[in-house]
């Protein structure tokens, strides 16, 4: 699709915005409204849209990977971050980091994730991580891009295209949600992720020996 953004139909979040400064200092101010229960909830954020993917195609598989320095990516293997040009032939990806969910967030009615809060959207996670970055892979190109506190650090910087499809975001909380609400386990992420019937989630623990990194769940 081509054209002005600010005329493409907005479904999850506005085309027209780039960067809603606003929403992302609201969460900034507070992060024990926005992620309760801390590492745990962000990461259940960042599944869910792994979990949206695999409803729309059927199934899906995405990885949970759990690094020394206290980052968390989520690797799957969906469609990919919608991503179109605009009239100037300028590629522009939907701004799921830097602006609000329009599905959830500010909806009393919002999607629960498995640990019982209201989902409030990717921005969450990129407004409260100090750094983020997110890898597309979508058909007809990938780009990675990277984000500070929600914010663009980077534009869209072109890399090889493999030949697949999926988003993979690694992103590093604030020094206040990276032991917030206790030790995160990969067996308790898993089964956390078991409520999406078609997505199945593996974790890898990179902080834990070797004979107990890796932990499974879904179909």
């Amino acid at each position: 699709m081509d054209g002005s953004a600010a005329s493409w139909r907005n479904t999850t979040h506005d085309w027209a915005s780039t960067v809603d400064t606003d929403h992302l200092t609201l969460i900034r101010n507070d992060p024990a409204v926005f992620a309760p229960g801390g590492l745990t909830h962000l990461v259940l954020e960042v599944v869910a849209y792994a979990a949206d993917e695999a409803e729309c195609t059927g199934g899906g598989h995405c990885t949970v990977t759990l690094h020394t320095d206290g980052s968390v990516s989520v690797t799957d293997d969906g469609r990919g971050t919608d991503t179109r040009l605009d009239s100037a032939g300028r590629v522009v990806k939907k701004p799921v980091m830097a602006t609000k969910d329009l599905r959830f967030f500010d909806h009393p009615d919002a999607q629960l994730l498995p640990d019982g809060r209201p989902r409030r959207g990717m921005s969450v996670v990129a407004a409260l991580s100090e750094r983020l970055v997110h890898t597309n892979r979508r058909t007809g190109g990938a780009w990675v891009q990277e984000y500070a506190y929600g914010v663009p650090a980077t534009g869209l910087t072109p890399i090889d295209d493999d030949g697949t499809t999926g988003t993979s975001v690694r992103f590093l909380p604030v020094p206040g949600l990276r032991t917030a609400g206790g030790p995160l386990a990969a067996d308790l992420l898993v089964r956390l992720a078991a409520v999406w019937p078609q997505l199945s989630v593996e974790v890898e623990d990179l902080r834990v020996r070797p004979d107990s990194r890796s932990a499974r769940g879904g179909p």
